[in-house]
């Protein structure tokens, strides 16, 4: 399937993208929201004007009050629309296009060079755009080393099109521990992780990661899935706890956050010991678990699209896991742990799927709309610790998209972007 960008698109299109640029826009905008769902508020607005200066909000309120004050500014309308804050994808990666199987994640490390990757990445970013996300957190390059540092370098300096990137580079697992492993002992193959061992090993491995550039740091806490006696979804648990300790321990000494990849109930239990951020995946997670992500107000992003996606091509336990992580994720918003959109896009390929169908799972789930919504926009900013995003307010980044109908209504129309603009800059309206 090849992605709409491949098709001829409308010369405005084009030129919003070529007018992106490295400083700030200068103009004073006003947007005509027909409907606003500021990424706060329990409830839309209606008849809403947003005043726009440079690449920040400056003022939302009732339509004419906001016209009073933007004397000379250009009018964007979409009061036929509705406005939301951009969209946030807190797992994504953009160096992977795909990963059913062992064999597709073999070939990408084997047979294509960081450089083609890194184009593709590129790619890839624009495409998260379109969909209407403006900001990702990257979490691991699966090989391709520090390249999601400089595919987010390439973005903030306006060579290419994208979200804001907030990178974990190479991420971390212990030798032997994630793939590529081979049985032909006499060849090194391409590690998808920085081999990690020792708490000293740990320690390093983190510093030289945020030398390199690393916003967040990211683990492997777990392997090899299975369901025990009891019903819950066990796992294998990669590294000691000193280890993760001293991971999560320097990490946050250094200002970092720390994200676990963490599956199985017993993954997810060593990474709460260690004292992570954020909870990724979490199928295993039981009311115990629960209780303490609630108490430790630790994240869940539990990427819901990808797990369905891989569920037939990987077989066996991939698919009960599905139906366990759902009802576990309808346990956890009666709780009200704090679940954050997250969809795995990479692990599925960018250009088969929209990021935006992880909303439409969280409402099946068990989340109301406005639920989902939040937890893609001002909720996922809270966990990145970006107050100036994820909201529709002053002082806040211009970050917004629109959609034709109400997704109150129909959740599924967040996979129908109309307009998007970063930073003050529109980069799609149609």
């Amino acid at each position: 399937m090849r992605h709409p960008w491949h098709r001829a698109v409308p010369l405005l299109l084009y030129t919003s993208l070529a007018a992106q640029a490295p400083s700030p826009p200068a103009a004073t905008v006003l947007v005509k929201a027909g409907r606003l769902i500021d990424g706060r508020s329990d409830a839309p607005q209606s008849g809403v004007g947003i005043l726009i200066e440079g690449e920040r909000i400056k003022a939302v309120g009732p339509l004419a009050q906001i016209q009073s004050q933007a004397k000379g500014a250009r009018v964007i309308d979409l009061s036929q629309m509705t406005v939301l804050p951009g969209f946030i994808d807190t797992h994504t990666h953009l160096l992977l296009q795909g990963d059913p199987t062992a064999q597709s994640y073999n070939e990408q490390l084997l047979y294509e060079s960081t450089p083609y990757r890194a184009i593709l990445a590129a790619r890839n970013a624009r495409i998260a755009l379109e969909h209407g996300f403006t900001a990702i957190r990257d979490l691991e390059t699966e090989g391709a080393m520090y390249a999601d540092v400089d595919v987010r370098r390439a973005v903030d300096r306006g060579e290419i099109p994208g979200p804001r990137i907030f990178a974990a580079t190479r991420a971390m697992a212990p030798t032997g521990m994630y793939p590529i492993v081979a049985d032909n002992w006499e060849l090194e193959l391409p590690h998808g992780v920085q081999p990690v061992d020792g708490v000293e090993g740990a320690r390093l491995a983190v510093r030289q990661q945020v030398a390199h550039g690393a916003d967040w740091i990211k683990y492997y806490s777990d392997r090899r899935y299975s369901f025990g006696p009891d019903s819950v979804l066990h796992s294998w648990v990669n590294f000691t706890d000193d280890e993760a300790r001293a991971i999560v321990d320097e990490a946050h000494r250094l200002g970092r956050k720390v994200a676990a990849h963490a599956i199985g109930s017993d993954g997810i239990a060593a990474a709460l010991r260690a004292g992570v951020n954020t909870i990724e995946h979490g199928d295993g997670m039981t009311d115990s678990l629960l209780d303490v992500l609630l108490a430790r107000g630790v994240y869940w992003v539990p990427t819901v699209t990808v797990a369905h996606y891989v569920a037939d091509p990987r077989g066996g336990v991939w698919g009960p896991m599905v139906e366990h992580q759902r009802q576990a994720f309808a346990r956890a918003v009666k709780k009200g742990v704090r679940i954050v959109l997250g969809t795995d896009a990479g692990g599925f390929p960018w250009t088969d799927l929209n990021e935006a169908k992880e909303f439409a799972y969280y409402v099946q789930y068990g989340m109301t709309p406005m639920q989902a919504i939040k937890s893609g926009t001002s909720l996922a900013a809270e966990l990145l610790g970006q107050r100036d995003l994820g909201v529709v307010a002053p002082g806040a980044y211009a970050d917004l998209v629109a959609v034709a109908a109400d997704p109150l209504k129909d959740i599924a129309e967040l996979e129908r972007v109309r307009f998007v603009m970063k930073g003050g800059v529109t980069y799609l309206s149609h």
